[in-house]
């Protein structure tokens, strides 16, 4: 706990980790942009905050992407912070939310409540230690409207110059689109299924984050099937359990 209070106490350090937890899994020449810093500067910074924790690195083709891990913030909040928090009162419910678009007949819909934040929650679906620790799967992406993204299904990499990021809005929405095939959403059906699986049109996932009192409200929506509903039945069976780990996984690491 000493590192990651050295770690935090300098304010470049701090704003690397601002940086990180506005779009993570950035490379080193995109931190050094942002936060205009010489790349020997940048280098031993991320070196205090990987030593503490707080940022971890994972490989992506040429590209060394860092990421923020807030589990030693939490460790934190928990040992230190939370005793001294006083409950500030909240603003009235506003009533203006986003239009909603026309609901598609055979999209899959799933809301959960989920004790944690919207912070913390984006981080665990767009940070890549968090969600394969408790989802079972990866994304790693510059997290740019339009950028592509790469989902790891346990040792493989899915990548595709279609598979994009369609919408971003940090801490309350991420559309994308998925995958043509996902082995472990698949990986339980008939082989002929599979196939089929791998020849379908590409469908669209949506997470929609809203604050609700201590919880957040999180509905995954996954739509766009076409005719063939073999990706559709294959995707309902999975999403209620990789939901379920997360909201477990934050929970158990308030």
């Amino acid at each position: 706990m000493d590192e990651v209070f050295r770690a935090l106490a300098d304010p470049n350090r701090r704003r690397l980790l601002d940086t990180l937890n506005l779009r993570d899994g950035q490379t080193l020449g995109e931190l050094c942009a942002v936060v205009e810093m010489t790349r020997q500067s940048v280098s031993k910074h991320l070196a205090v905050l990987e030593a503490a924790g707080l940022v971890t690195t994972v490989r992506h083709g040429r590209h060394k992407l860092h990421h923020l891990d807030t589990q030693p913030i939490d460790a934190l909040f928990d040992r230190w912070i939370r005793q001294y928090h006083r409950p500030r009162p909240e603003p009235p419910p506003s009533t203006a939310r986003r239009p909603m678009p026309e609901p598609d007949p055979d999209a899959f819909v799933y809301p959960i409540y989920i004790r944690t934040t919207p912070e913390r929650l984006w981080q665990a679906i767009t940070g890549p230690e968090f969600s394969r620790r408790h989802m079972g799967h990866a994304l790693i992406s510059t997290w740019q409207k339009g950028a592509a993204y790469t989902w790891i299904d346990g040792d493989v990499e899915i990548a595709d110059v279609d598979q994009v990021v369609v919408d971003v809005d940090p801490y309350r929405r991420l559309s994308l689109v998925f995958p043509v095939s996902v082995p472990s959403m698949t990986g339980g059906a008939d082989p002929t299924e599979v196939e089929r699986a791998a020849r379908s049109s590409r469908s669209h996932l949506s997470f929609d984050i809203e604050p609700a009192g201590e919880q957040v409200e999180l509905t995954v929506a996954h739509d766009g099937f076409g005719a063939d509903r073999v990706v559709r039945e294959a995707i309902s069976r999975v999403w209620p359990r990789k939901l379920s780990d997360l909201k477990s996984g934050l929970e158990q690491t308030r």
